[in-house]
C-alpha cells in the first residue's frame, strides 16, 4: 500500500483548519504543514495533528510555498490540500481504497472538485477534476521497441474521489492585489495566468476590479506576441472598463478586436448592456440575443446563459 504525505500551506485558519484535518488525518502517513505568517491559533491546531510545522516567509508566491512544503514530504505520494476543503465519508471510503489499488505507474491523480460555485472566484463549473495526488519521486522509462524514447507525459489517474470546497469567503480581493503586485513588478502573465486574471474578473470582479486592471489588459490587447485568445480575453475585460468610464471610442475598438474573429459572448453582452443603459432596447436587445445564442463564453459561462436570457424576458414584459 502507498504511503501519503500531506503538505499544505497555511495562514490564520484558525476556523476551518480543524475542519479539513479531521477528515483526512487518518488516511495520511505524513502531515506536512507550512505556516506563511499566522497571527491567530493556525500554528496550535496544527500541533494536534503533526510535529511537521514550518514557518515560510510569505513572499506573494504560492507556487514557491508549496514547493517548500513538497520538499519536506517522504511518502510514495504527496496529497496537495487546502484548509477549506473536507472529504466526506462516502469520499474518504474511495480514498482508502485508492490507497489500497493505485498502480505504481501513476504519477498523479485527479479528484472532483465540488461545490466550486459557493464563493468561486474563478470557476464556471460546480464540479470538475483537479490534480491533487501526486508521485513524489517520479521514474523515467524508455518506451518503444524502435526509436525508442523516454516516457515524457505523464500517467494520470481519474478517480471517482470528491473533495467538497467549503470557503469561508471570497479570495478574489487577494487575488487581484497578487497580480497587480506582480506585474507591477515587471512579470509577464503567462497564457495561463492571463485567462486566470480575466475570468477571475469576469466572475468576482467589482467595477474597482476592472478599472485597475484596464491598463494591463490594454497593453495585452495591443501586443502583438500576445495570442489571438489572449487579445480577446484583454479586449473584453478592456470593453466592460470602458463602458463603466462611458468611453465609446475604447467600446468600439476592442469589440471590433474580438468580432473580427469568432466573437464571444462576453464581448455581445457588453454590447448588450452599453445599449441597454442608453435606452436603445432594440440594439441591446440584438446582443444579448448574440450573448445568448450565437456565440460562446471564454470567460463566464453566465454570459451566454442566464444574463441576457434574464435581460431578454426584461425587454419582453416592457413590450
Amino acid at each position: 500500500m502507498i504511503r501519503i504525505s500531506c503538505c499544505m500551506i497555511v495562514k490564520n485558519e484558525e476556523k476551518i483548519l480543524a475542519r479539513c484535518l479531521d477528515s483526512i488525518a487518518d488516511l495520511m502517513d505524513e502531515i506536512i504543514i507550512v505556516d506563511t505568517g499566522s497571527e491567530d491559533k493556525t500554528k496550535e491546531i496544527a500541533s494536534r495533528y503533526t510535529d511537521k510545522i514550518y514557518d515560510f516567509e510569505w513572499i506573494d508566491d504560492f507556487s514557491a510555498a508549496r514547493n517548500f512544503a513538497f520538499s519536506k514530504a517522504e511518502g510514495d505520494y504527496i496529497y496537495s490540500a487546502d484548509a477549506d476543503e473536507v472529504v466526506d465519508e462516502e469520499n474518504r471510503e474511495r480514498f482508502r481504497e485508492l490507497k489500497q489499488i493505485l498502480l505504481p505507474e501513476i504519477d498523479i491523480v485527479q479528484m472532483k472538485y465540488g461545490n466550486q460555485l459557493s464563493y468561486g472566484t474563478a470557476y464556471n463549473f460546480d464540479e470538475e477534476y483537479r490534480p491533487k495526488l501526486f508521485k513524489r519521486l517520479r521514474e523515467f522509462i524508455w518506451t518503444e521497441p524502435i526509436h525508442e524514447m523516454v516516457r515524457l507525459d505523464p500517467i494520470v489517474y481519474d478517480s471517482e474521489i470528491v473533495i467538497c470546497h467549503m470557503p469561508e469567503n471570497s479570495h478574489s480581493k487577494r487575488d487581484f492585489a497578487t497580480f497587480q503586485k506582480h506585474i507591477a513588478g515587471g512579470l509577464r502573465l503567462s497564457k495561463r495566468l492571463h485567462h486566470m486574471y480575466a475570468m477571475e474578473l469576469y466572475i468576482s470582479g467589482d467595477d474597482s476590479d476592472f478599472l485597475e486592471a484596464e491598463p494591463f489588459f490594454t497593453e495585452s490587447a495591443l501586443d502583438t506576441s500576445r495570442s489571438i485568445d489572449e487579445v480577446k480575453e484583454a479586449a473584453c475585460v478592456v470593453c466592460r472598463a470602458a463602458r463603466l468610464r462611458d468611453d465609446s471610442h475604447t467600446m468600439l475598438k476592442m469589440s471590433l478586436k474580438d468580432l473580427l474573429s469568432e466573437g464571444s459572448s462576453e464581448m455581445c453582452y457588453e454590447l448588450g448592456e452599453y445599449f441597454y443603459a442608453k435606452g436603445d432596447f432594440a440594439e441591446a436587445a440584438m446582443w444579448y440575443y448574440n450573448a445568448a445564442n450565437e456565440t460562446q463564453s471564454i470567460l463566464n459561462i453566465h454570459t451566454s446563459t442566464d444574463w441576457p436570457q434574464k435581460r431578454l424576458e426584461e425587454l419582453e414584459q416592457q413590450g
